[in-house]
């Protein structure tokens, strides 16, 4: 009995020259590995929580200390080497924002007490000369002791000259 090498088809398989059908499947593991390397970031966990600022944090690496931290399986968005100076930036730029805007509200606040107390002001000169016009009305000044003074009529010209003089300096309404 003898045993024709090359016509027998279990023995084919053998040859070191005929294609094996593990090379197929050896090739097809080699390729999955390869893509599951490039895919692995992209299974990694990413976490989720807030700091101590109320902000919600995303990152790749679990916080140090006692947060409530939320694992997530998507994708970490890309990395950006400048994130944390382009936040700071962001930071920076909101907080000129806000002290601009306060700055702001504080010079209006105080422009609008100057003019209700110049309102205030320039309505008692506008009575104080009303009243010195009218001759009719006996007018008392207080003096040193915080008596009362009778004003006669040229103490009361020159009070509504000095009066005038303000008035037109100051109300300009």
């Amino acid at each position: 009995m003898s045993l024709p090498i090359a016509g027998n088809a279990p023995f084919r398989s053998l040859s070191l020259f005929a294609p094996a059908p593990w090379r197929g499947a050896a090739r097809a593991c080699v390729v999955i590995a390869a893509l599951g390397l490039v895919a692995a970031p992209g299974f990694a966990a990413t976490y989720k929580w807030t700091d101590a600022n109320g902000r919600v944090v995303y990152s790749d690496q679990p916080p140090t200390g006692n947060f409530n931290v939320e694992s997530i399986s998507a994708p970490p968005p890309p990395a950006n080497p400048n994130a944390a100076k382009e936040l700071a930036s962001k930071e920076a730029e909101v907080q000129q924002r806000r002290l601009l805007r306060a700055e702001q509200e504080t010079k209006a606040t105080k422009a609008r007490l100057e003019a209700d107390t110049k309102r205030e002001q320039c309505g008692r000169v506008r009575g104080q000369l009303t009243m010195l016009q009218s001759d009719q009305n006996p007018v008392y000044r207080s003096n040193e002791k915080g008596e009362p003074v009778f004003m006669d009529d040229a103490g009361r010209r020159r009070e509504r000259q000095q009066l005038e003089v303000w008035f037109k300096e100051n109300c300009t309404t």
